[in-house]
């Protein structure tokens, strides 16, 4: 059954206000003992400090990754396309192995300058990845030969990182952080980068929303529209990649969510891409806040890694899909 966008964008913002509020009341110790008197001065700064970045580093990353989904999606006209396609996970790891082997322990002794560290790491591989996979194909004419570049991009740089962290064992364990996902660090500084990303990022999808809505249609149809191909696909591939750098600098690889959310949006709502992308980024937002809302309860006092939690959420969402449409998720 399809619904209004404008109902789900009202639903979504509402669900992601008691979601943010829900999050404030969990702390390290689950949700009973996360709920101190806050007019005391050291809950005061765990409230600003720590939770509510958190939180909301958690919503826009989610919808970083979202955003990014639908427009690959969009861009490569299948709806099982997501924001890793082009190689930057796998770059993003090996910059993060090439750091830690380059630094060693002294990279993560001061937790802000070695967190700064990784990022500047993991989104540079990011960038390389995608440059290299740019490269690769010989520009974006062919989309099908920048899906295989990006695959075989993928490939060797998640070997050489396989390969880079073998020669340090020690590294092993922050390695394995990275690629779980954690927004645990995510403070007030990250999420008005990941804010200011996000707003760019959407602004420009959506001046090339129209050709995303032309693409849908067939790339003859788009050319003969007057559809400005060339330069719609580079901005958008640059969208792309800067949003999935971001959020995968600041969280490391989380899972699923580029993919399951603009895949539930798009099952749900008919709608151009100019609400779609908007309804993606929401819904990749619920998503990814919801996981680490999960991953902070299910085991208090532990915290599960959240990549853990939109694994298994993606997955199961998307056998569901499976079993109610024989013919594929599509």
């Amino acid at each position: 059954m399809m619904h209004a966008p404008k109902a789900w964008m009202w639903g979504l913002l509402l669900v992601s206000c008691l979601l943010l509020g829900l999050g404030c009341g969990v702390g390290s110790q689950g949700w009973e003992a996360a709920v101190p008197p806050w007019n005391t001065a050291v809950s005061q700064q765990i409230l600003w400090d720590i939770r509510v970045p958190r939180n909301v580093g958690a919503w826009i990353g989610g919808a970083l990754l979202g955003l990014s989904g639908a427009v690959a999606q969009g861009l490569f006209r299948n709806p099982l396309a997501d924001p890793y396609l082009l190689g930057s996970s796998s770059g993003a790891s090996l910059g993060v192995s090439l750091y830690l082997i380059a630094w060693g322990s002294s990279a993560i002794s001061d937790a802000s300058l070695g967190r700064l560290g990784l990022t500047g790491a993991a989104f540079l591989g990011a960038v390389l990845a995608v440059v290299m996979t740019l490269l690769l194909s010989q520009g974006l004419q062919q989309s099908l030969r920048l899906l295989l570049a990006g695959v075989v991009v993928g490939v060797v740089m998640g070997a050489l990182s396989t390969l880079v962290a073998l020669t340090d064992p020690t590294i092993w364990q922050t390695l394995q952080g990275f690629m779980l996902g954690s927004v645990v660090m995510i403070d007030q500084a990250a999420c008005t980068l990941l804010g200011a990303v996000l707003l760019v990022c959407l602004i420009l999808a959506s001046v090339w929303s129209r050709v995303l809505d032309a693409l849908y249609l067939g790339e003859d149809t788009a050319r003969s529209l007057g559809m400005p191909l060339t330069s719609a696909r580079w901005g958008l591939v640059a969208v792309m990649s800067l949003a999935t750098g971001s959020a995968v600098a600041q969280m490391g690889l989380i899972a699923f969510i580029g993919l399951a959310a603009p895949h539930a949006i798009r099952s749900t709502v008919r709608a151009t891409h100019a609400w779609l992308l908007i309804l993606s980024a929401l819904m990749g937002g619920v998503l990814l806040l919801a996981s680490d809302i999960l991953a902070r309860l299910l085991w208090a006092p532990e915290e599960l890694p959240v990549g853990v939690i939109t694994s298994v959420l993606g997955g199961g969402y998307l056998l569901w899909r499976l079993q109610r449409s024989p013919q594929g998720v599509a």
